[in-house]
């Protein structure tokens, strides 16, 4: 008797968009790459831990701001999109794509287990036919080493009865230019077959597909992106306390700099990395590296430069605080303005304006935020102690209330203008009122 073709089976399923893909972590890369598997004309399982996403996704509402719910909407009205936390559906799925967080212990090292909980969730339903895929961002050699004998523990063996590949996420939440469908997207399997599976799929999915030769290798390209910002932000960050020593605007600077067409990137200051990925990803690889006893110096360096901007910004904002109104920061009360890592989002993961806080009560000041896009602090395992802290309403009257406006997230949304005529001191990480050509007399840029 001829042993079944699972591979060619797949194959037919995935080219005629017969195949069912589940999405494992509905957040903010498995959102919205669901919707775009459902447009593509795939039934869609989403999987998620948490009882009460599914229940707003069900109801065609988005539970985050960047994903709008006309989305999820238009994605139930087809019928082919199905939110559940039921993981024995796992086995219903043709495809499994794996979306979930990779972040750092606190001895700055990979947490990979929310990758492991669900390669031994999807184990106990593995199948013969089945393509999963991993899109977590982690050192090379994860989903080879790691993931696939989870898998195997099944008793499945990877390239003949299941396959395996890797794809790194590349979502940018807030981006107004690009979306999952127009980002190129590298993809990896191991081997031929599986990096056939993977084309086929994700090429019905998105515009463009860059193939690379192993799992490792799409690993690898993922985490030198991640790092190739890390240090450049580094860069930038450790020129704008030498050129502000010097008297030197590191933002009229880089904005001479980069009007040269060749051989310059700009990059901008700020108050320290924010977001899931630039502050974690790098010391993926420091890590995996000591394994062959190899330093990363770079990457470790561009690490410190960009942790001790927090503590930079509010001796910056100590010494304006003395030298312009004679108020030490042990008896001041600031408005921080930005809880979110970056504007125009709701994303508060390793947000700088957390330490912020942090350093300045720490020093007695007393602190405030404002933000229209994170009405409450939510909880989060490094800052539990700020949870449930609320948005101060940005008023004329309640700028009196404050020594001084120390502007973390530069929010579009934001009222520059009463900030301008109505703080006593503005400490701006962000040249946010520079640009909007609002009046300086009152501005300290840190």
């Amino acid at each position: 008797m001829t042993a079944p073709d699972h591979y060619a089976s797949l194959l037919k399923k995935l080219k005629s968009r017969h195949a069912r893909a589940g999405v494992v972590g509905l957040g903010y890369v498995g959102l919205p790459l669901a919707i775009a598997i459902v447009r593509a004309g795939y039934s869609v399982t989403g999987f998620d831990v948490d009882p009460a996403k599914v229940t707003e996704l069900s109801s065609g509402r988005s539970y985050i701001s960047t994903i709008p719910s006309a989305g999820v909407a238009e994605a139930m009205a087809t019928g082919r999109f199905e939110p559940t936390a039921d993981f024995s559906k796992l086995g219903d799925c043709d495809v499994i794509v794996i979306c979930v967080p990779t972040p750092l212990t606190k001895y700055r090292e990979p947490d990979l287990r929310f990758v492991e909980e669900t390669g031994r969730t999807i184990a106990r339903t593995l199948r013969p036919g089945q393509l999963v895929a991993l899109e977590s961002t982690t050192y090379p050699g994860t989903t080879d080493e790691v993931l696939r004998p989870l898998l195997e523990a099944s008793g499945l063996k990877c390239g003949a009865d299941f396959f395996l590949g890797f794809s790194p996420e590349r979502e940018d939440p807030g981006n107004a230019h690009f979306e999952t469908v127009t980002i190129p997207k590298v993809i990896a399997g191991d081997g031929p077959k599986a990096l056939e599976l993977m084309t086929a799929f994700y090429g019905a999915v998105v515009k463009q597909v860059v193939p690379v030769s192993t799992n490792a290798t799409a690993e690898a390209a993922k985490i030198t992106e991640n790092i190739f910002r890390a240090v450049n932000i580094a860069l930038v960050n450790e020129l704008k306390v030498v050129f502000d020593a010097m008297g030197v605007d590191i933002w009229e600077v880089v904005d001479a700099a980069k009007t040269k067409p060749f051989g310059y990137m700009p990059f901008y200051p700020g108050p320290g990395l924010g977001g899931h990925c630039i502050p974690i990803d790098p010391f993926y690889l420091t890590w995996k590296s000591r394994e062959f006893g190899l330093p990363t110096r770079f990457i470790e360096l561009a690490g410190e430069i960009n942790t001790a901007m927090p503590r930079y910004v509010v001796e910056r904002l100590a010494e304006a605080l003395d030298r312009r109104l004679g108020v030490a920061l042990s008896r001041a009360k600031v408005l921080v303005i930005g809880l979110a890592y970056k504007k125009n989002v709701s994303d508060v993961r390793e947000s700088p304006s957390f330490k912020l806080i942090e350093l300045i009560e720490e020093r007695g000041g007393a602190v405030e935020f404002h933000d229209p896009h994170v009405p409450i602090v939510p909880m989060t395992r490094e800052h539990a102690e700020l949870a449930g802290r609320a948005s101060t309403p940005l008023t004329a009257g309640t700028l009196k209330g404050f020594d001084a406006v120390l502007i973390s997230t530069d929010h579009d949304d934001v009222d520059y203008a009463l900030i301008a005529e109505g703080a006593k001191l503005v400490v701006d990480t962000r040249n946010a009122m520079a640009k909007r050509e609002l009046p300086m007399d009152k501005v300290v840029r840190a």
